[in-house]
């Protein structure tokens, strides 16, 4: 039986694709091309996806955009020339994403992506130009909701090409949650009150490439009438030394990337968390929890006004959490009533299904669906 073989490079990337990993079991070949080079972070992610069939791994991080782009479309095409598979999936919209959607297309082998029809229309994210190729190459277009699949009708992507599947970080978070003991445990060991705190993540270049941005950013978490538990992101921490703004660090609880089922108590507890991450969009409406989000754009547009909003870098990002401040037990309460829009149960499955339909093979025999 042909194996599927799955790309990806980046810690949310692997996250996200680990319930379809587990799924495919055997049949998975996984690709990771090492974009995100932080070995601390990926061994934290690595160690809880299940094994696949097969694993490639090349360590392609740390190079220009550019470069890594060509580099990753060799490796992966290197493996699709010695192994063809049945398909490649690819998930979301990094430059791994991108490089395995242009091998599939140059190995003519059909091409799933996972997350698809996602839209910020800010031409100046490079992640959308990603997303966009990647949407039109594809023989199967994955959109976590409806917004999604009308972005993509949109386009004249075809609608047999689109299948609307939820999006897999549901099941991915809810595997990982810990139960409240264990959550207890992870606040206890910090030193932090549930409900009494806030959890920051800053990693996007539009925030930290820019000593002048990162700075007021920094200012402003330092700023909040509450603790700060901020996770440093490698590329952040760089920058921090490169700017000098180490003291602005000391106002706040940093601590070292975390184990995503450490990270996911930490949201779970919070009063409010604040983020440039897309995937910390999603997560936070199956946690429950309100999340200022510190961009220009987001291509998550499904969650604001309800589980978030957006703010840009400055004076706003406070005004807002302040807000989620006012009534944390209320806001608490009114979330936990609203419904995840990325879908519940098992989105994989609904991949694999669709998948399994693509590839034409009889019920069953390539996955274990159901």
């Amino acid at each position: 039986m042909e194996p599927v073989t799955l790309v990806c490079g980046t810690r949310p990337e692997l996250i996200k694709l680990a319930p379809l990993i587990g799924l495919l079991g055997p049949r998975a070949v996984v690709v990771y091309t090492g974009q995100h080079y932080d070995r601390a972070m990926y061994e934290l992610i690595r160690r809880d996806v299940a094994e696949p069939g097969g694993f490639h791994e090349f360590a392609l991080g740390g190079a220009r955009r550019g470069a890594q782009l060509g580099l990753a479309v060799k490796a992966v095409d290197d493996v699709l020339a010695a192994h063809r598979p049945a398909a490649v999936v690819v998930q979301g919209d990094t430059t791994s994403a991108l490089a395995g959607a242009l091998a599939a297309n140059a190995n003519d082998v059909p091409l799933v992506h996972v997350e698809a029809g996602l839209r910020s229309y800010d031409r100046a994210m490079p992640e959308e130009h990603n997303r966009v190729a990647i949407d039109h190459l594809a023989d199967l277009c994955c959109a976590p909701t409806p917004v999604n699949r009308a972005n993509l009708l949109a386009e004249n992507v075809p609608a047999d090409r689109i299948e609307v599947t939820g999006n897999t970080v549901v099941e991915a978070l809810e595997a990982a949650l810990p139960g409240p003991d264990a959550e207890a445990a992870v606040l206890a060991a910090h030193g932090l009150r549930r409900d009494h705190y806030a959890v920051a993540t800053v990693h996007r270049p539009e925030n930290v490439d820019d000593a002048e941005t990162l700075e007021t950013v920094l200012r402003e978490l330092a700023a909040l009438p509450l603790p700060v538990v901020l996770p440093l992101h490698p590329r952040t921490a760089k920058r921090v030394r490169d700017f000098g703004l180490g003291a602005l660090l000391r106002r706040l609880r940093v601590v070292e990337p975390q184990a995503y089922p450490d990270f996911l108590a930490l949201a779970a507890g919070a009063a409010v968390v604040v983020s440039d991450s897309g995937g910390i969009q999603e997560e936070v409406s199956v946690l429950k929890r309100p999340v200022v989000v510190v961009r220009r754009s987001t291509e998550r547009p499904e969650i604001e006004g309800t589980f978030g909003t957006l703010v840009p870098p400055g004076p706003g990002i406070g005004a807002e959490v302040r807000r989620w401040l006012d009534d944390v037990a209320g806001h608490r309460a009114r979330l936990a009533a609203l419904p995840s829009p990325y879908g519940t149960g098992s989105p994989s499955v609904r991949i694999a299904s669709a998948l399994e339909e693509l590839v034409d093979q009889r019920p069953g025999v390539l996955l274990p669906v159901g």
